[in-house]
């Protein structure tokens, strides 16, 4: 599974970062995390709102701070 966070650079993304980061450490599987700020991305995922969360090449949250509960939510293997 792969994680990306749309938009890290911001407070927000930062944050959302941290959360995902621990929600990862919480659920055995291989996933791995990347932050991706370019705007070509930002594009790509179709984000308007910063930060973004993509799952699996999928936009599945933007423009809010989800909390490290509701991204081990989505997760789950």
């Amino acid at each position: 599974m792969e994680i990306k966070i749309v938009g890290s650079n911001c407070k927000n993304g930062m944050q959302l970062c941290k959360m995902a980061s621990r929600a990862i450490e919480e659920v055995d599987g291989n996933i791995s995390l990347q932050k991706v700020d370019d705007r070509k991305s930002i594009q790509k995922y179709g984000v308007n709102n910063i930060p973004g969360l993509v799952i699996d090449e999928k936009l599945v949250s933007q423009g809010k701070v989800l909390t490290q509960r509701e991204i081990s939510k989505m997760i789950q293997v």
